[in-house]
C-alpha cells in the first residue's frame, strides 16, 4: 500500500487492517516512488515480509499542482507523471509472486475524478490519471490469464491535507478569495456539494479487494457525487 500515511491511504490501511488484512503500508519516508528503484524496493520489502505472497497492491501514493498550462513548471510535470505512472514499475516488480490462492489477485489504483473528467489548471495531474486509467485497462486484459484483477477508485475531492493545500493556489488561480475556493471552484461541479471523507473511500477499496469484488477488473469505481453526471 502505497501513500498510506495519510489521508486516503491512513484510511484504507486502518479499514483492511479491521477486516483481518496483513497491510505492508509505505509513504515517502520509506522510499521514492518517482523512481524505478523506489517501487521495486517497497514492493521487495512486502515481498520479504509476507513471505514470498502478496494478495493486493494499492497504488494510492500521489500529490497535487495547481497552475495553467502555460505556466505549469516542468519538474512538477514530469514529478507528477513519474509518480502516478509508476504504478506500471510497481506492478512489473510483482512478476513471480506468489498470490492469494485461486490466482485471486488484485491491483488497485486510487485514482480521481480527474481521470474520467478534466479541471482548468491541472494539466500534470489530470492527464496523470487518465493514464493511469489506461494502464489499469491494460493490467486487467493481461492479468486475466494469471487470475490478477486490476481496478480503480475515481473519487472526487476528498477531505485530506492534499486539498485543504490547494485552497490557496485555486484562489489565486481563478482571482477569488479563499474563502469562496470551496464552494464556487471545488464542489461547483458536483450535484451533492460535500467533500468526501476518507472512510467512504476506504469503504470501496475493501469492497473491490474483498470477494464481492472479484467480478470488477479493467473499470474504474466512480465515487464523484454527481459530477461527471453532467
Amino acid at each position: 500500500m502505497t501513500g498510506g500515511a495519510r489521508g486516503i491511504g491512513a484510511a484504507i490501511v486502518e479499514r483492511l487492517a479491521a477486516d483481518g488484512w496483513l497491510v505492508h503500508g509505505v509513504d515517502i519516508d520509506d522510499a521514492d516512488l518517482t523512481t524505478r528503484e523506489g517501487n521495486r524496493a517497497v514492493v521487495a520489502a512486502a515481498l520479504e515480509r509476507f513471505e514470498g505472497r502478496l494478495d493486493a497492491v494499492v497504488a494510492n501514493a500521489g500529490f497535487q499542482h495547481v497552475s495553467s498550462v502555460r505556466d505549469f513548471p516542468e519538474d512538477q510535470w514530469d514529478k507528477l507523471q513519474a509518480l502516478l505512472l509508476r504504478a506500471r514499475s510497481c506492478s512489473r516488480s510483482t512478476r513471480g509472486t506468489r498470490w492469494r490462492p485461486r490466482g485471486d489477485g488484485r491491483f488497485l489504483v486510487v485514482a480521481s475524478v480527474h481521470g474520467v473528467v478534466a479541471s482548468p489548471f491541472k494539466a500534470g495531474y489530470v492527464a496523470a490519471k487518465h493514464g493511469v486509467l489506461g494502464l489499469v485497462k491494460v493490467l486487467a486484459l493481461e492479468g486475466a490469464e494469471v487470475g490478477i484483477s486490476a481496478s480503480a477508485i475515481c473519487p472526487g475531492y476528498v477531505r485530506t491535507a492534499i486539498v485543504e493545500a490547494q485552497i490557496a493556489d485555486q484562489a489565486a488561480a481563478h482571482g477569488i478569495p479563499e474563502e469562496r475556493v470551496l464552494e464556487d471552484v471545488l464542489l461547483a461541479p458536483q450535484a451533492v456539494k460535500r467533500l468526501l471523507e476518507p472512510s467512504e473511500v476506504a469503504g470501496a477499496a475493501a469492497w473491490l479487494l474483498g470477494p464481492d469484488g472479484r467480478s470488477v477488473t479493467g473499470s474504474p469505481l466512480v465515487m464523484d457525487l454527481g459530477w461527471s453526471a453532467r
